[in-house]
């Protein structure tokens, strides 16, 4: 009668099988439309509940810097920060206050970043200088903070734009660069593009008669943070289309009075004919996307009445007009996701990349992967028995390396990460170093004939284990580095073969012991 205390090994692989079968397969498991622990991903059509990354399944990626340079050890001298950067801004040609973010470190120092292009190291220290503030050392690239705050903007844009599964993280090279990793998968490359390449800025202008009589003049009177809520895109009856919005309360007041002293909110209201007479058109409302008027419009007598009263600040709501829906759901987006501190630089020496991979390219890789795996299982077991010519000693070591990947993959499936060529040759090479060690057990067991006790089986495979042991602790020693650093597609391939070495050396290996002992001990 088979003893469970003497095969708890393999009670325990038993164990683990069944739960990794449990997580590919149980529709309580099923992957959802969010991005998994891998990356960007496309749920798998199939039976199971992997999810696969760009690779596997087509789409784009996009990595690239952000565009930007860093004073540090800036002295503020007791400036607030918006003082700071409006004085930094004013000594530089091409950028202006929003291009300029001051941050404090301490009680008076911070950083002082440019994100506009085309501002040099020498530039923002003159700027500095002039602008009175000492600094210390002044270097290219951007904050830890801003790339958090980019990497946030950039998965509301992507979110806000429908665009599922897809991702942004931070990633850094060997050499110490930084990069911003968005994937999306099945989504063209234009179309992400377009998405995450603009910086997103919405602000509403007063375009006005000046004082003097001498053309027109702007002023802004709402930005991108004075809005509450925003709601949703909608086209109108009589053309066009309108995004409906909320204003903060704690701005509300100031639009109101801005809109009445630049004559917008005029007893009667105001007929903007900005885009077809600039020069002679009563004021208008300018909506400003990415520094391009999208659209001009006059106001209501109504609204108008309303902010003449002061009774519009109590209930502050109005519409942004656009020419077409596309044009007002772009401006949701922006609104809902925020700007980002600095733009994406895909043109600079250092500058991003793109790539895109086709859904029917990505099919294909998916089928090479399964025919490649397959070769490599049929492969190894031919050698196995090539190599030993008993059934017994082989099929059980092909059936505890298949079932290791079998974990894996179900580990894989459980936490949503997103297989891609990288995890699928971490699965061979799990594949390859598993049945290296089994042969090395399978070796010692029988290097010297008929076992005839359990206790020479015992003595015989601790000699065995002490040697994959080892060996595993310096495949986990040289992979961990590449596991732990952002290496774009290393990673995945290091930590499963972690995995796959971790879940050899405690589960698989010693239960195959078990398996070996059954079949060849003579005593039990």
């Amino acid at each position: 009668m088979v003893s469970l205390r003497d095969n708890w090994r393999i009670a325990l692989l038993v164990v683990f099988v069944l739960v990794a079968a449990f997580a590919l397969f149980s529709p309580t498991l099923a992957p959802d439309d969010t991005g998994g622990a891998g990356g960007a991903v496309a749920n798998d059509s199939g039976m199971t509940n992997l999810q696969y990354g760009l690779q596997l399944s087509g789409g784009t990626r996009v990595r690239a810097p952000l565009v930007g340079i860093t004073a540090e050890e800036v002295q503020f001298g007791g400036d607030q920060p918006r003082t700071v950067e409006r004085n930094v801004a004013s000594q530089l040609s091409n950028a202006t206050p929003s291009d300029v973010i001051a941050r404090p470190t301490s009680q008076n120092t911070g950083t002082v970043e440019v994100t506009v292009e085309n501002v040099t190291q020498a530039e923002l220290q003159t700027a500095l200088g002039q602008a009175g503030y000492e600094y210390g050392t002044v270097r290219d690239g951007v904050t830890q903070t801003t790339r958090q705050d980019a990497v946030s903007v950039l998965e509301n844009k992507i979110n806000e734009a429908g665009l599922s599964g897809g991702t942004v993280q931070t990633v850094r090279t060997a050499t110490g660069e930084h990069f911003i990793l968005i994937e999306v998968p099945n989504r063209d490359r234009s179309e992400v593009l377009e998405l995450v390449s603009e910086r997103g800025t919405v602000s509403i202008q007063a375009y006005y008669p000046a004082e003097n009589g001498s053309g027109y003049q702007t002023r802004e009177i709402l930005q991108q943070d004075d809005f509450q809520s925003i709601g949703t895109a909608s086209e109108s009856q009589g053309g066009g289309a309108f995004v409906p919005v909320t204003v903060e309360q704690s701005a509300a007041q100031d639009f109101q009075q801005a809109a009445v002293e630049t004559g917008i909110a005029q007893p009667g209201g105001t007929t903007c004919t900005y885009r077809e007479n600039p020069n002679g058109t009563e004021p208008c409302l300018l909506l400003v996307v990415n520094g391009e008027v999208v659209n001009a419009f006059g106001m209501s007598p109504g609204l108008a009445q309303g902010m003449r009263s002061g009774e519009w600040a109590n209930a502050p709501e109005f519409q942004l007009r656009t020419r077409n829906l596309t044009e007002a759901q772009q401006v949701a987006i922006n609104l809902r996701a925020g700007a980002l501190p600095a733009k994406l630089d895909m043109t600079g020496p250092d500058g991003g990349t793109s790539s895109y991979v086709s859904p029917s390219q990505g099919a294909d890789f998916k089928s090479n992967s399964l025919l490649t795996g397959i070769v490599a299982v049929l492969a190894v077991s031919g050698v196995v028995f090539f190599r030993y010519k008993e059934i017994r000693v082989a099929a059980p070591m092909v059936v505890t390396a298949l079932s290791e990947v079998f974990i894996l993959l179900g580990f894989a499936a459980g936490i949503g990460y997103a297989l891609d060529l990288s995890v699928i040759a971490g699965f061979i090479a799990v594949i390859g170093t598993g049945v290296d060690d089994l042969i090395i057990i399978a070796d010692e067991v029988m290097a010297e004939g008929q076992i005839n006790s359990r206790r020479v089986f015992q003595s015989r495979f601790k000699k065995a284990f002490w040697v994959i042991g080892a060996a595993a602790a310096t495949t986990i020693i040289a992979m961990s580095p590449l596991a732990v650093l952002s290496l774009g597609d290393l990673q995945g391939f290091a930590i499963f073969t972690i995995l796959g070495v971790l879940v050899g050396v405690l589960i698989t290996r010693p239960a195959y012991g078990d398996i070996l002992r059954a079949l060849t001990t003579k005593e039990r």
